[in-house]
């Protein structure tokens, strides 16, 4: 299979993660991208920050930007249309997972 193939399969699931994770709390890209780390993703801002600006674009995700100690970041949390996608996420993951490890 091909990188790029493999690429695109692993920014559907980051989308995911993006979504679960900020349904619990309010989410930014370098606490964000330490998480994704955890997981064994290794993502840039250069594609992690385009992914929260399209999904923000999409509806799913709302923005606000905060000072914090100086800093100003952009904290995601997801909309009510963020939380039905990743409902609906979470069961197709399932069910893959299901039918992946039947066997």
């Amino acid at each position: 299979m091909g990188e790029q193939t493999l690429r695109d399969f692993f920014l559907g699931f980051i989308k995911i993660h993006i979504l679960y994770h900020a349904a619990k709390e309010p989410i930014y890209g370098q606490e964000f991208s330490e998480e994704l780390k955890r997981h064994g993703y290794e993502i840039s801002f250069g594609t992690l920050y385009p992914i929260f600006h399209k999904m923000e674009e999409k509806g799913l995700l709302v923005s606000e930007t905060k000072n914090v100690n100086g800093k100003i970041r952009k904290y995601y949390t997801n909309t009510s249309r963020g939380n039905e996608v990743l409902d609906e996420a979470k069961i197709k993951a399932k069910e893959l997972v299901d039918e992946l490890f039947e066997d």
